[in-house]
């Protein structure tokens, strides 16, 4: 029973990963047993990839890469996606939409946007979440959400904005150290060509509104030019793509980012609570 239930976790790119290893493994004439001499594991743990009963690890595909890869890079490729399909179940098909994203305008407010961590931040906030995961699953989480940051450097690039609330910048996660890390990682992200990054200040609802008031916002552009709106609270989340709907969603962001501060203020904020001496 145990068996099957582990099947089912086991997502269609761990299985495509498995196959593929198994063929070439075949092809190569090797044993399981050899194999896994060769890749640093037993014989037991081949055969439990390969029959789907234990997805692929991100270690184990590095070793396939070198072991069965023949310089290929296939299962080296296949490492974003195998990340990628471990994350959240509710939060899996909005991953796929966000990596084929032309355009993303994000606003966060209790905590730094998931594309925007650290490897510390988000081991730091993961680990410490409720119900509490085991440090597997945490390494498998974080190895799912520094995945996502592919979209940075992809061809063609996407274009990135992120309003993130000032709150968030004090905020310390995890320790004072992890923290100073995430603010300098932010002010690199903000220097990249295609980031735009805009800290709502604290004062932003002085003047009586205040458009941040509803929560996070997830807007993105798919490669069609259509637009949908992500939503998560609470582990719950929802996709939007009603029109009108997404027309409220996108207005409502652009009030938020008109309260916010300029990308030049914005960067310098986020270097003086570094203490980055300009």
């Amino acid at each position: 029973m145990a068996r099957e239930e582990n099947r089912e976790i086991v997502g269609p790119m761990a299985r495509m990963a498995a196959t593929l290893a198994k063929k070439m493994r075949l092809r190569k004439g090797l044993t399981q047993e050899r194999e896994g001499a060769l890749m640093g594991y037993t014989g037991a743990a081949i055969s439990a990839m390969e029959r789907f009963v234990h997805p692929v690890s991100d270690e184990m595909l590095v070793h396939l890469e070198r072991v069965l890869g023949d310089g290929l890079g296939i299962f080296e490729e296949l490492r974003v996606p195998v990340r990628l399909e471990k994350l959240p179940e509710q939060f899996r098909n909005y991953a796929l939409i966000e990596q084929k994203a032309l355009a993303l305008w994000l606003y966060a407010n209790h905590i730094v946007h998931g594309l925007f961590q650290t490897e510390a931040y988000a081991r730091a906030l993961i680990a410490g979440g409720y119900p509490k995961p085991t440090p597997e699953r945490v390494e498998e989480l974080v190895l799912g959400r520094m995945a996502r940051k592919a979209l940075y450097d992809r061809t063609p690039t996407s274009e990135i904005e992120l309003v993130l609330d000032e709150s968030v910048l004090l905020r310390p996660i995890g320790s004072e150290e992890i923290m100073h890390d995430q603010l300098l990682y932010l002010a690199e992200c903000a220097r990249r060509s295609n980031v735009n990054l805009q800290v709502l200040p604290l004062d932003a609802a002085l003047g009586g509104a205040y458009a941040g008031a509803r929560g996070e916002l997830n807007v993105v552009e798919g490669p069609d030019h259509n637009h949908s709106v992500y939503l998560e609270i609470q582990d719950e989340s929802v996709l939007v793509t009603d029109r009108a709907k997404v027309s409220t969603y996108m207005q409502r962001y652009a009030k938020i980012r008109a309260q916010a501060l300029d990308p030049r203020t914005s960067l310098g904020l986020i270097e003086q609570l570094a203490g980055v001496q300009r």
